[in-house]
């Protein structure tokens, strides 16, 4: 980050800030399970139907949250701060609740404050970021999912001996810690560079936006299954729980690397081109499992998508704020839902075709969606 700019100071806050909003809401929040889930199963706590009904739970609510999200009281910090606290309370009470009945409402839960903190925090960063020309920087803010990612599961594997009880516990202290982090540094954040966000283009016809849905939705669809479905495949194939456990910490260093990566590279290219890149790279990683089951394929798959699934997401946020620059936060709720769609029709496609016709199938709506955002923007203007 320039540390010459005149508002550096200001602005790398409001990075940090963000990145550890995300990194309890979704490092945490909404992934924590996945690294988590071959060791309830190996531990005979849940079956491989169980898995399926808590996974859809959180996607649910986090359909639900997104729903909801533009009606929140109050303003982005309380909202934030507010939901931060929700998912730390509910992910350590999964300990204190054995049993699907007590699983699924609280997965539920942290699902819908998943998607209120996203939708705060990206509303708020990056129209923060982009007042200070530095939209640049989004980068810091959404390397908080893949460094929240990276502490979860890289605590997990750590401490795999625990098991999953005393994790979800350990879990819950860590997402309270960054809260409070991210509540102290919050004012310092807002207090400078108030300028209103910079109207750089009007507003899109409608069709545009539909459109910018079903790609945002093809990003859900298309990263959820080997997102869901990578540790426990190195489960089947490393008995070790602390070496298949290292795949969701290296998916989630990929995705904290890519997007300041991509922070750099929206200097020079359109961000709806760099989008497009994401997806294909990530179908590449969809489809590596259904060609090998081999340790050195799953670790590919999970650089392949994990370095690709955020970095997609922040360019893909990042142009709701163009297309709707006045106000784009019900945009970006529609977007969170769109995506939340698509997390929810890739486990019931598994349960109707069985995983490798799904993951087909989620290769291909990649690709298809890669093509277009590739094709389509310079059209109507770059977005950068």
């Amino acid at each position: 980050m320039d540390a010459q700019h005149p508002s550096s100071s200001a602005t790398w806050t409001v990075c940090v800030t963000g990145a550890l909003a995300l990194a309890v809401a979704m490092g945490i929040g909404r992934f924590a399970f996945t690294p988590l889930l071959p060791l309830m199963q190996q531990d005979g706590q849940l079956g491989f139907s169980g898995g399926a009904w808590l996974a859809a739970a959180n996607y649910v609510g986090y359909l639900l949250g997104a729903l909801t999200a533009p009606w929140l009281p109050g303003q982005p910090r309380a909202q934030v701060v507010g939901s931060l606290l929700a998912t730390a309370v509910l992910t350590a009470a999964t300990s204190a609740l054995p049993g699907l009945s007590g699983w699924i409402p609280l997965r539920l839960a942290a699902g819908m404050a998943s998607a209120w903190t996203l939708v705060a925090t990206s509303g708020w960063a990056v129209s923060a970021l982009a007042s200070r020309q530095r939209a640049d920087a989004a980068g810091w803010v959404f390397a908080g999912v893949g460094m929240g990612i990276a502490a979860a599961g890289g605590w997990v594997w750590w401490h795999a001996s625990s098991g999953a009880p005393a994790l979800w516990v350990q879990l819950g202290g860590m997402a309270l810690a960054f809260t409070a982090l991210a509540a102290l540094l919050w004012p310092r954040a807002a207090s400078p560079g108030r300028a209103a966000p910079v109207a750089d283009a009007p507003a899109a016809p409608a069709g545009r936006h539909v459109a910018l849905l079903l790609c945002y939705g093809t990003l859900g669809f298309g990263y959820i299954l080997p997102a869901t479905y990578l540790p426990a495949m190195a489960r089947d194939l490393i008995a070790d729980p602390r070496q298949f456990g290292l795949v969701w910490p290296v998916f989630g260093l990929a995705a904290a690397a890519s997007t300041l990566l991509a922070g750099r590279a929206l200097r020079r290219w359109p961000g709806r081109q760099i989008w497009a890149v994401s997806h294909a790279v990530m179908a590449l990683g969809c489809a590596l499992p259904l060609v090998s089951a081999s340790g050195p394929a799953v670790t590919l798959a999970a650089l392949l998508v994990g370095g690709t699934f955020m970095v997609a997401t922040m360019t893909g946020l990042q142009e709701a704020r163009r297309l709707a620059p006045a106000n784009p936060r019900p945009l970006l709720a529609r977007m969170t839902a769109a995506f939340a769609l698509g997390q929810i029709a890739g486990p019931l496609l598994v349960l109707a075709l069985g995983q490798p016709l799904a993951q087909a199938l989620g290769t291909l709506a990649l690709l298809a969606s890669a093509w277009w955002l590739y094709r389509i923007p310079l059209q109507h203007g770059a977005s950068r």
